[in-house]
């Protein structure tokens, strides 16, 4: 099964899989679908691209539907849903009729939009955007840029992590294609830090140190006002990264004891993590998560049940951690401990299934358009 990249979301033969569209795909309720006439498509030279087809209606704007209007609703509708049933139909019809420029006109709406805090118009925007022109790097560092200011104002749970993964992803691709852009260096590290990646963040900022060093230190003439605050902005930037860098200093060797214990190397893991028990980062779940693994593989069940157990005070919803307190408890021949912990695995699950089912329900759109009647 082949894998290419496309605006954030991986494509799978032909059909893309959305991490976002659930949250986005309900806007479609804002509008119906009516067919052209045979006589305007053939007096425009589009029937080969609209006959039979669909074309999206703003329920409130019904009236003096120009050709503007129909290719902005078309690229709406792509971006709510790019899996959309007519959605080749409508980039077709957009890069005949206005050419691929007409990108940039959804990246300033995406923008202004951004500006707004209206995140849902943004991305919508944004991906449409990256549908008619796939290879705009602006549309992309914007795209990523919205589904981070979406996710920080974010409060459901999987909402956050869809976002997040979806802004990972776009930033990524915008270091990959344009390795000199800084900007998307510094969200980059943001988002590696969020996902609790450090060593990666610190690889990432050093990167953008690396290119802004010769823009901070340059000689600017004190009368262009422009570029001396454009300057000063640059500094204060590398001045907070470089406070991020100094803070990660710990965070990557816990990290590095991760690894260790992820690589089969348990003794060193356990001989880098155990430092920081006892440390500010003593709350930090991973860190007796991998205690307790590392232990576990070493057949010390006692300890590794002590620092799993440590882990579901600090994250009591962790199935990961209960499968493992599971597998220890039964290697302890404690099966009244596996089945507590079993028992417990099941509730959150149901508790899971429950928030999916809700959460599918409350972002529920026809699953085929509004026909005029």
């Amino acid at each position: 099964m082949s894998e290419t990249m496309n605006q954030g979301m991986v494509q799978r033969e032909g059909r893309i899989e959305d991490r976002v569209g659930q949250y986005l795909v309900p806007h479609l309720n804002d509008f119906v679908f009516d067919e052209l006439s045979d006589s305007y498509l053939d007096k425009a030279g589009i029937a080969d691209i609209l006959m039979g087809v669909p074309i999206p209606i703003r329920k409130k704007a019904m009236m003096h539907l120009s050709t503007l209007d129909i290719a902005r609703n078309m690229a709406f509708v792509i971006g709510c849903d790019p899996n959309f049933d007519y959605a080749q139909n409508y980039i077709a019809y957009i890069l005949r009729v206005f050419g691929i420029k007409f990108a940039e006109g959804l990246i300033s709406d995406g923008v202004d939009g951004a500006q707004k805090k209206d995140y849902d118009y943004a991305c919508i925007q944004f991906r449409a955007a990256l549908q008619i022109d796939p290879q705009n790097v602006d549309a992309l560092y914007c795209y990523g840029r919205a589904c981070k200011d979406a996710y920080e104002l974010g409060e459901e749970e999987e909402f956050v992590g869809r976002f997040k993964a979806e802004s990972l992803e776009a930033f990524e691709q915008v270091t990959i294609r344009r390795p000199d852009f800084a900007e998307g260096f510094y969200f980059l590290g943001y988002g590696y830090v969020n996902l609790g990646l450090y060593v990666k963040a610190k690889l990432t900022w050093d990167e953008y140190m690396k290119l802004t060093e010769e823009a901070a230190s340059a000689e600017i003439d004190p009368s262009d006002a422009a570029a001396c605050a454009k300057q000063k902005e640059l500094r204060e930037l590398r001045d907070e990264i470089q406070m991020r860098l100094d803070s990660l200093v710990e965070p990557v060797e816990i990290e590095k004891g991760y690894n260790l214990i992820l690589s089969g190397r348990y003794e060193e893991g356990i001989e880098a993590l155990t430092r920081y028990k006892e440390s500010k980062y003593k709350d930090w779940w991973p860190l007796w998560y991998y205690l307790g693994v590392a232990y576990a593989q070493l057949g010390e069940n006692e300890e590794a049940a002590a620092h799993l157990r440590q882990v579901l005070q600090l994250s009591p919803s962790n199935l990961e951690t209960m499968e493992e307190l599971v597998k220890v408890y039964e290697k302890l021949g404690d099966t009244a401990m596996a089945e507590k912990y079993e028992k417990k695995m099941q509730v959150v699950k149901e508790n899971i299934a429950l928030d999916q089912a809700e959460a599918a329900a409350a972002s529920a759109a026809p699953t085929e358009p509004e026909m005029l009647s």
